[in-house]
């Protein structure tokens, strides 16, 4: 005799699809997928006992699908790039998790070759289990007069040979790579633009001083070598638009102009850390409204002190204070990336005077494009059953990864 078959998981409240807001609406997951989404009115015959019998959702209950945080350089006091074992790894993997990263890729600095190919290799473990979607490398082919964070002694003309050793050591999990376009051996039919496409990585521009032309050119040739069918995404992106960047001036308008227009094509997706800290309200709300959410992805440049308390840090080899949660070098005391969650840079978002769906699209669906994955990024039949649930102010209250609860509603000690 046969047991009955599994009752499907109904979760009921305001359902955040990436279009539009339902008010009294519904997500049915069977096993790990998402089976049906959609108004509590209109819910199918087959599934109405099943949504009559889901506990009523708490006042301002909010669903929003599992985010996607394409650049992170750890959290839960665990830095990726100074990472030595798979379990601290996975610290700053579970410290994002708890908050709604259900799916994380994770960034490295500029370091020389073997930290380079040594740290790849060890975070790919983590991709091949899962806990990882991918692997970022933030340089090192980068400008040394827009370093930010990142130590220029590392800092290298583009050498594709490099890149191919580094997606080897990362065993198809290198997602993206930071490159300056000005940098000699990153343009160029056999450069590193071209290379990152070949190993299916997809090319970001930033940490660049160099002009509006320069980029131009390298938006074109990324696009370009990415055009071609089995590449992850067909648009390269650019990391933490605005900053590690010439600024913006009306004579010289250099890579924060260029950008924002080749996003404004559809050519290209800019990041933003719109943390509060890293960008000012405005700025925010200024590039939603010329570029739209389908061309934005919003990140946290987290590092080792997200989720933690002020105090002093690694990233990679330089030393970082927090005070009053803003992380900033020693030495010098540029802004040395971000202490929030992306749920945190989403109610940012927000309060920014952003639409609240347009905020998680950037943080879900967008960046899941980036990695060209159609099962994550979206609150709809057939992806992957991730899924956040927020009260009214955007706080968590439970986190549900691939229908499983990695923190069951109700269970939090906190509500950061």
């Amino acid at each position: 005799m046969t047991g009955a078959a599994p009752q499907p998981l109904v979760l009921r409240g305001r359902v955040v699809t990436p279009d539009a807001v339902l008010d009294d609406g519904a997500v049915v997951v069977d096993g790990e997928q998402i089976a049906w989404v959609g108004a509590v009115p209109a819910v199918p015959p087959a599934l109405a006992a099943a949504v009559r019998a889901a506990p009523a959702p708490g006042a301002g209950t909010t669903l929003l699908p599992g985010l996607v945080d394409l650049h992170d350089h750890g959290g839960g006091g665990v830095s990726f790039p100074d990472a030595t074992t798979a379990d601290e790894a996975l610290r700053a993997v579970g410290e994002h998790l708890a908050h709604g990263t259900t799916s994380l890729v994770a960034s490295l600095v500029t370091a020389d070759r073997g930290t380079l190919l040594t740290r790849a290799a060890l975070l790919a473990d983590l991709a091949d289990s899962g806990d990882l979607v991918g692997i970022h490398a933030e340089g090192p082919f980068l400008s040394p007069a827009r370093c930010g964070a990142q130590n220029p002694a590392d800092m290298l003309d583009g050498d594709p040979g490099l890149v191919r050793e580094l997606a080897a050591a990362a065993r198809g999990h290198l997602v993206t790579m930071t490159v300056a376009p000005e940098v000699e051996g990153v343009r160029g039919g056999a450069g590193v633009l071209a290379t990152l496409a070949q190993v299916g990585a997809v090319p970001s521009i930033g940490h660049t001083d160099a002009s509006a032309e320069v980029v131009d050119d390298a938006v074109a040739q990324a696009r370009s070598a990415l055009g071609r069918p089995g590449t992850r995404s067909p648009r390269p992106t650019a990391t933490h638009l605005f900053n590690g960047m010439r600024p913006l001036h009306h004579r010289d308008p250099g890579p924060v102009a260029a950008c924002l227009a080749a996003a404004s094509r559809g050519d290209l997706v800019v990041e933003l850390v719109a943390d509060g800290t890293h960008l000012a309200p405005g700025t925010v709300r200024a590039v939603f409204d010329l570029v739209g959410p389908d061309a934005i992805a919003l990140v946290t440049d987290a590092m080792a002190a997200a989720g933690m308390a002020d105090g002093s840090y690694r990233l990679g080899p330089v030393h970082v204070r927090v005070v009053d949660g803003v992380a900033r070098l020693v030495d010098g005391g540029a802004i040395a990336g971000g202490t929030a969650h992306l749920l945190d840079v989403v109610r940012a978002t927000v309060a920014a005077g952003v639409r609240l769906e347009h905020a998680v699209r950037a943080a879900s669906l967008t960046p899941a494009g980036v990695l060209g994955r159609a099962d994550l990024g979206a609150l709809a039949p057939g992806r992957r059953a991730d899924v956040v649930v927020v009260d009214g102010g955007l706080m968590p209250l439970g986190v549900l990864r691939a229908g499983r609860w990695v923190v069951p509603v109700g269970d939090r000690a906190d509500s950061r």
